[in-house]
């Protein structure tokens, strides 16, 4: 398994005070659905943040979201090891299959794929 990318969550009410703070640091919005916007650097475009408001589909909003190349994969690992589970893997209708797991300090962690 294989990691791609790994994005901070802002949690904020203020999507577009956001994306004028880091677009003076050179961020651009790749994505927006309302409740997750996406900004990322255009000469790194995996230098990316996101600022979302809540989770769509999922009980609490992740700190941080980790892509991986196998999704399928790394839920196996991480409920073998016995972590915390917050949101069981499901695929999205925005096309990424998920599940969060809370980290040993309690941060909860989306992990991905793109489908």
């Amino acid at each position: 398994m294989a990691v791609r990318r790994v994005v901070p969550n802002i949690r904020s009410e203020a999507a577009r005070e956001s994306r004028e703070f880091y677009g003076l640091l050179g961020f651009e919005e790749v994505m927006n659905h309302g409740w997750i916007m996406t900004l990322a650097s255009p000469s790194s475009p995996a230098a990316q943040i996101s600022v979302m408001s809540g989770d769509k589909t999922a009980p609490v909003a992740p700190d941080m979201s980790i892509e991986v190349d196998d999704v399928d994969a790394a839920y196996a690992v991480m409920r073998e090891s016995g972590a915390d589970i917050v949101h069981p893997l499901q695929d999205e209708e925005w096309g990424v299959r998920r599940f969060f797991v809370r980290d040993p300090s309690g941060r909860v962690v989306n992990v991905l794929g793109h489908r």
